[in-house]
């Protein structure tokens, strides 16, 4: 597992129950997790917290807000800056294990010495392409939901980025086949797809049938010269291990190595809390 130490913005105070109890900057918020099968303190009775979301036996949930804050707010991340906020299905616009990622990319990037042209398919608010581009890469942002794209707008201009990132509102599969067609070239490639989805005209999409088909279409878009390809999942029962051999056998001919991992994120009772898993592959600079 890979873990990330240094947010000063975000903490995971407690897990108990099925629960995480965390601090998004001055916010305490109480959520779900699916890892937290642990049992011990109802940490609903803690005192401090802004709000709750409580699923529902119907399926969903909501948010119980119990003290007033407000409806967003921005945290930092060294030098870069996301806007968060209480979303539907649990979610706060931002996965702060991530950032054990970006550090890495950002690192290959500043370390090109040339200029880096970046595909960020599945992008969602944009943490990969706002870490990417702050490292003066070149980041074309790929998302069917217009609203998340328009999120990471704001959290590039909140990261002092004021160029460097084109916005694209599609269908991600077809962005790379009309992309294949142009004949255009990426230096990396970063996705993070669902495990299910379902598109415009009726499109399906389940990971565990399109995944490695798509990541083969991806690698045509690879430019001479690729520096990294990153797949994120957050599918429950895909190893590691499955995304490395998916990376392996489609980028085979571009020599390099592949490394897959959990990501989690050290919580202030001394544990690891997986966040998910990761696969690099990682070419020759």
């Amino acid at each position: 597992m890979k873990t990330v130490s240094d947010w000063q913005d975000y903490k995971i105070i407690a897990t108990s129950e099925g629960m995480k109890l965390e601090r998004w900057k001055d916010v305490v918020l109480l959520r779900p997790d699916p890892q937290v099968i642990w049992k011990g303190e109802d940490l609903s009775s803690r005192r401090g917290i802004h709000a709750v979301y409580n699923r529902s036996e119907k399926g969903g949930g909501g948010w119980q807000i119990r003290k007033d804050f407000p409806p967003e707010w921005t945290v930092s991340y060294r030098d870069l800056k996301f806007k968060v906020k209480p979303m539907g299905f649990k979610h706060t616009g931002l996965f702060p294990e991530q950032a054990v990622n970006w550090n890495a990319m950002r690192e290959m990037i500043e370390g090109a010495k040339r200029d880096v042209k970046v595909l960020n398919l599945f992008a969602y608010t944009g943490g990969a392409s706002v870490a990417c581009a702050k490292s003066g890469a070149f980041v074309t942002h790929v998302d069917a939901a217009k609203g998340m794209v328009e999120r990471a707008g704001e959290n590039a201009r909140l990261s002092g980025i004021a160029s460097g990132i084109r916005y694209i509102v599609d269908d991600c599969a077809k962005f790379v086949a009309r992309e294949i067609r142009r004949g255009s070239k990426y230096d990396a490639v970063i996705m993070d797809p669902p495990s299910y989805g379902r598109g415009p005209n009726g499109e399906t999409w389940k990971i565990e049938d399109n995944i490695f088909p798509f990541v083969s279409e991806c690698a045509k878009l690879l430019s001479d010269k690729p520096l990294f390809f990153l797949i994120n999942s957050y599918t429950t029962g895909l190893q590691p291990e499955v995304i490395k051999n998916i990376l392996k056998l489609n980028l085979k001919g571009f020599g390099g190595e592949v490394e897959a991992y959990e990501v989690g994120i050290p919580t202030e009772e001394g544990i690891n809390l997986p966040c998910g898993c990761s696969g690099m592959w990682k070419g020759k600079n």
